[in-house]
């Protein structure tokens, strides 16, 4: 029933796949005066403007329908583009919306709401302005006191100096230019290079048969085990009640400790996600020292050395299984493009410029997510599905489980690919490690993404 709710639930979440096509446009736009021509149509579009103005005004229009006023920040992006293609009666109405917000308006700033008077006291409408507004560093300290990204900054800076060249427009477009090839090209290499090995490996097992599978060794637990240790450790224990417990004794500790903004939440999301971890662990561990004397190697099979050869495994398959939950987030869109909201901790990656901030998401992401999760669904619920039911049923419910788990009904396809993948690859090596690494490999190509389109 808890997971059931959450799934349904994050049908009303935002979903941070529409920042990601914003912030795209936003470094197309940045960068299309250092792009050539053929490259740059490929990676920016024909017209970036064009496309980035579209998707605000969709954006502006769904929060409007939903009946939520829209972020200034939407507003004040597409007023500064209006008012460079020259609509400067249409870019004037929307900064006058913002400027006329209150002070306790919980969608914008009181940077935000300045920054429209100024400008709208400065042009007047249908007069072009000669002089600059304000001197050039008086007017890139304002614009980067926004702290809305690269090209909101970089707009202000224009529209407050009175030309672009004050504001280092050239060097932002080549920064933007480079995120823009990094973010396109580096996926497209990788992407390619996982599907030459995935036709290979298809090609060496029609040829040759299946592939051997190493002997799956797990504990020797009981279904009612797996599913006291997931329904009642997972669920029960760390999703819901070690929020209600937990949370008001981390936000008393950061009050104590003096931490706020970006590097609190970074801060209450480590403790709160080792918190998650501590009752399902216990519970294994109690389980665990109730069978008596673990094999060689334990129960779990971690089997980290040698560890190059854990690496080879876990990198061929991250690469191999990308392009399947390409394939599959791809026909997702197609059928279902409104699929509901994604994990909150990855907008939290997209919008954080905190380091500190961001070093704590990356421990979370990278390294606790991982590390627990394949413990439970690789570790424990893979072996003894696979003693139940055979070894592919075995694969196939531990990733089905592992999907639903996360709550959110717009990644539940892919999800459910990428367990696949490391139950194929806990399965085919015999090394729990090797999908633990993978894992984080998979989180930590998401994590660098976001923060690429983010910073």
């Amino acid at each position: 029933m808890l997971w059931l709710n959450g799934l349904l639930a994050s049908l009303d979440r935002p979903s941070v796949g529409d920042d990601l096509t914003r912030r795209q446009l936003e470094l197309a736009v940045l960068a299309a005066p250092e792009l050539p021509q053929p490259l740059g149509e490929a990676l920016a579009g024909s017209d970036p403007e064009v496309s980035l103005q579209e998707h605000l005004l969709q954006e502006i229009e769904r929060r409007q329908e939903a009946g939520q006023p829209a972020a200034a920040d939407l507003l004040l992006e597409r007023a500064l583009l209006l008012r460079r293609q020259q609509d400067r009666r249409q870019g004037d109405a929307l900064l006058e919306q913002v400027g006329a917000r209150p002070e306790d308006d919980s969608h914008s700033s009181a940077a935000e709401r300045q920054l429209a008077r100024d400008l709208l006291a400065a042009t007047p409408q249908g007069q072009a302005v000669a002089r600059p507004y304000l001197h050039p560093a008086e007017a890139r300290a304002r614009a980067a006191a926004l702290g809305r990204g690269p090209l909101l900054e970089q707009l202000s800076c224009e529209a407050l100096a009175g030309s672009p060249e004050p504001c280092g427009a050239a060097p932002a477009a080549r920064r933007a230019a480079r995120q823009l090839l990094v973010v396109n090209l580096l996926p497209a290499l990788i992407l390619v290079l996982g599907l030459g090995l995935l036709v290979r490996q298809l090609w060496l097992r029609w040829r040759q048969g299946p592939l051997p599978v190493a002997p799956l060794q797990g504990p020797l637990l009981s279904g009612v085990d797996v599913v006291l240790l997931v329904a009642g450790g997972f669920v029960v224990v760390g999703e819901l009640l070690t929020p209600v417990l937990l949370t008001p004794l981390v936000q008393r500790g950061l009050v104590l400790l003096g931490l706020g903004g970006p590097l609190r939440d970074g801060v209450s999301v480590v403790a709160l996600y080792l918190g998650l971890m501590v009752g399902p662990l216990v519970i294994l561990t109690l389980m665990l020292r109730g069978l008596g004397t673990a094999p060689s190697g334990g129960w779990l099979q971690f089997r980290w050395l040698p560890l190059t050869v854990t690496v080879r495994r876990a990198f061929v398959g991250f690469l191999m299984v990308l392009p399947l939950v390409s394939v599959v987030g791809w026909l997702q869109a197609q059928l279902w493009s409104d699929a509901g909201g994604s994990n909150p901790l990855l907008e939290l990656v997209l919008k954080s410029q905190n380091l500190p901030a961001l070093a704590c998401f990356a421990f979370t992401a990278i390294l606790l997510a991982p590390l627990f999760e394949e413990t439970i669904f690789r570790g424990v619920l893979l072996p003894v599905a696979a003693r139940e039911l055979g070894g592919r049923w075995g694969v196939v419910v531990s990733a089905a489980v592992f999907a639903v788990a996360h709550l959110s009904l717009g990644e539940l396809p892919a999800l459910f690919v990428l367990g696949l993948g490391l139950g194929w690859l806990r399965l085919s090596s015999g090394r729990l490690g090797a999908s633990v690494l993978m894992h984080a490999l998979w989180n930590a190509m998401t994590f660098s993404n976001l923060v690429l389109l983010g910073s």
